[in-house]
């Protein structure tokens, strides 16, 4: 039972996850492989402690998960389910890493933090601690926070702290220039 459940945790959380991020990474991105949803699910954790009764799973030690091009590395992941529905994802490393292969493009999309969140009932998600979102030869957006609102597709960047500052590199000559995301508050 304990086995079924965690299958059940990683699929549903890879998909929403990996879904989620490549819904709400700068608008020059693109959804990731869509036969990735099919593929089966490979985590590997040095630890596992999977809770059925509070719906609360946590790997731990080198969290490696697969689902086709859909790769998370971390070395802790927590998974909170409510109601049979993943309720929060929490990815953290030195750095948490996603990256998958957008439908159409040649290169993956990447995204690293110290701590990635993703919040399901609030559609969001949180990049933090020297945040970076990117893919290969293409635009990049840096901060110590960013916040993707996948309701609204609006993204937040920038910390509370002075100095903390958000970078965006867009190469010369590509058509996304004009697709920058809005700027925060």
């Amino acid at each position: 039972m304990a086995r079924a459940m965690a299958q059940a945790d990683m699929r549903m959380a890879g998909q929403l996850l990996g879904a989620a991020l490549l819904l709400s990474v700068l608008p020059v991105t693109s959804w990731g492989l869509t036969g990735d949803r099919n593929q089966p699910m490979n985590i590997e954790a040095d630890r596992a402690t999977l809770n059925e009764k509070t719906g609360n799973s946590i790997y731990e030690g080198n969290v490696h998960v697969q689902q086709g091009t859909l790769v998370l590395q971390g070395s802790k992941m927590t998974v909170q389910i409510s109601d049979n529905e993943i309720d929060t994802i929490i990815l953290t490393g030195s750095p948490a890493t996603y990256r998958q292969r957008p439908d159409g493009k040649d290169t993956d999309q990447h995204a690293e933090a110290g701590r990635i969140e993703y919040h399901a009932s609030e559609d969001r998600i949180i990049l933090l601690e020297n945040a970076r979102v990117w893919q290969s030869g293409a635009e990049e957006f840096r901060s110590d926070r960013i916040i993707f609102n996948l309701k609204s597709n609006t993204v937040n960047a920038g910390g509370n702290t002075p100095g903390d500052r958000v970078r965006i590199t867009l190469q010369p000559g590509s058509k996304k220039d004009k697709e920058l995301p809005a700027p925060p508050p």
